[in-house]
């Protein structure tokens, strides 16, 4: 056997050694499958908000009913948040039920200290937009409080992300969602920006549209929020 020959084996091994689930195919179908689960987790986790949504009329008088049955939704996208943030991006090693899961089991009760004042003030700012009329206020004041509203959602935004990923006092993370809501700038643009998509998909298509696409607007969230978050990291946490 030549030398060359008895090198070629040698020169083989570190292709035939290569990790399985390692490669730009793979990553991308672990994403896929990834973000499929957390959406069939999401949908089943809110099945019941959905079912009682449903009984519910169009009348603005079931705001604060729609509202209840919306309680869950903080819970659910916190849990989908810590999963996706702690995924795998190889094909092998896949847990995303796993992990939402675990999300759901750890972050549950800070997401609703959270998001159910949250819900409670959208709910009191919706229900004066939509008997705005009968009130007599100038037209000013509608705009005001549609601006609050924005300001409200983006500001949660911020909390849910700082909720899912650390462990804080609801206090300290509200303060650190108000923090970082101005010093931010883009993260909090890009958060106003997955807002509008998910706004128009509503108006143009299906209310469902966001929640359909929910997975992929929350990855997008912890895109827009990888400052906020290395800041967290860097300066707020032992």
């Amino acid at each position: 056997m030549s030398a060359a020959q008895a090198g070629s084996p040698g020169a083989a091994r570190p292709r035939a050694s290569r990790v399985f689930g390692d490669g730009p195919l793979s990553r991308a179908c672990a994403l896929i499958h990834t973000l499929l689960t957390i959406e069939g987790l999401l949908l089943l986790t809110l099945a019941p908000s959905l079912l009682g949504l449903l009984f519910l009329g169009a009348d603005a008088a079931n705001l604060p009913l729609a509202a209840l049955c919306l309680t869950p939704l903080g819970p659910a996208l916190s849990a989908a948040l810590y999963a996706l943030h702690h995924r795998s991006r190889a094909l092998a090693e896949l847990r995303p039920a796993r992990a939402y899961l675990r999300g759901l089991r750890l972050n549950s009760a800070a997401a609703l200290r959270i998001c159910a004042p949250l819900l409670a003030w959208l709910t009191v700012i919706a229900y004066g937009l939509t008997h705005f009329a009968s009130t007599g206020l100038p037209g000013w004041w509608a705009v005001l409080l549609g601006v609050i509203g924005v300001g409200a959602l983006l500001w949660g935004a911020h909390a849910l992300v700082l909720t899912s990923l650390f462990t804080f006092r609801t206090v300290d993370t509200a303060r650190l969602a108000g923090y970082f809501l101005l010093r931010h700038g883009r993260a909090t643009l890009g958060a106003a920006s997955l807002l509008v998509v998910a706004t128009a998909g509503t108006l143009r298509w299906t209310e469902a549209l966001p929640l359909l696409l929910a997975p992929v607007l929350l990855l997008s969230l912890l895109h827009t929020s990888r400052p906020i978050i290395a800041e967290t990291q860097e300066d707020f946490t032992a």
